[in-house]
């Protein structure tokens, strides 16, 4: 990616510094020619360690892949509430409250958004493993993505507690994008819709039916309005967090981005990145138009 077009995509991306937030660092990762998934540009604090938030759950279900892979964990055993297994409480069908113990629906019936889903995912995971969860995160994902400020603090929760920088989302999201932790199938799999036809909200955007949901990621399909790119496939997931932080994965158009703001998710998210994200993905195509010139 050279001159002109190289250009482009930076002055997408460093236009992020507009949002209104106190420490904006965005990114975008992009496929190259040889299938690697890297870092195509990125601006602001991208080392400074902010809270994550929700944006916790990819990363705790990429553990979660990875042990089952491993043959720790399957997706189907289970797990939670009475009728609910590991792939209900990764792709919030368990019928698990927001928080707390309580069971609010049957398996497999309403798309519920559950933090105590990821809560006991967590606990599961420590007990088929044998380890506590922060030791088995941190040899299965964190480490060997590189990931070299993100941890789960002592006490805090899986599902939301996690810090982390803007360097570590991109590992992530390149991970996403192209796995190596685990096969392109269970990728696959994660990011195909679990249990279609749910009903359910996506909290501070809204209700939709279906509220489609992959495995630890939300799945934009034919959701309108829409945190992520109003250009981008059908096919994009990802995850947003309270504390103002986003990073979602196009795979049709090989591309995926990151942000982290410091300023709580709110109704200026949902005005600042979807025109942000069209822009990046309008740079990247512009850029494979260039390149086949």
């Amino acid at each position: 990616m050279g001159g002109q077009l190289a250009g482009s995509l930076d002055a997408a991306v460093r236009a992020a510094a507009a949002w209104p937030a106190p420490h904006v660092a965005a990114g975008v990762v992009a496929v190259d020619r040889a299938g690697r998934a890297t870092v195509a540009a990125r601006h602001g604090e991208h080392t400074l360690v902010q809270p994550l938030a929700s944006l916790s759950k990819p990363v705790v279900a990429l553990a979660v892949l990875v042990a089952v892979e491993e043959g720790t964990l399957d997706l189907d055993e289970p797990a939670g509430p009475p009728g609910s297994t590991v792939r209900h409480l990764l792709a919030h069908a368990s019928g698990l409250a927001p928080a707390g113990g309580a069971v609010l629906s049957q398996p497999g019936r309403r798309r519920i958004y559950s933090n105590a889903g990821f809560e006991v995912l967590a606990e599961v995971l420590a007990e088929r493993s044998g380890m506590p969860f922060e030791q088995y995160l941190r040899d299965a994902v964190t480490d060997p993505l590189g990931l070299t400020a993100t941890m789960l603090p002592p006490g805090a929760s899986p599902a939301a507690g996690m810090v982390g920088s803007l360097d570590d989302l991109l590992l992530v999201a390149a991970e996403l994008l192209v796995p190596r932790l685990v096969a392109p199938s269970t990728m696959a799999e994660a990011t195909a819709v679990a249990f279609p036809g749910l009903s359910g909200v996506v909290p501070g955007v809204g209700r939709f039916d279906p509220c489609d949901w992959g495995l630890g990621v939300e799945l934009r399909d034919g959701k309108v309005p829409h945190w992520t790119a109003s250009e981008g496939s059908p096919a994009t997931f990802g995850h947003f967090g309270r504390s103002g932080g986003f990073l979602w994965v196009d795979p049709q158009a090989g591309a995926a981005a990151a942000a982290l703001t410091g300023r709580v998710f709110g109704p200026w998210a949902l005005t600042a990145w979807p025109p942000w994200s069209d822009a990046v993905l309008n740079a990247l195509r512009l850029d494979c138009v260039g390149s086949a010139l």
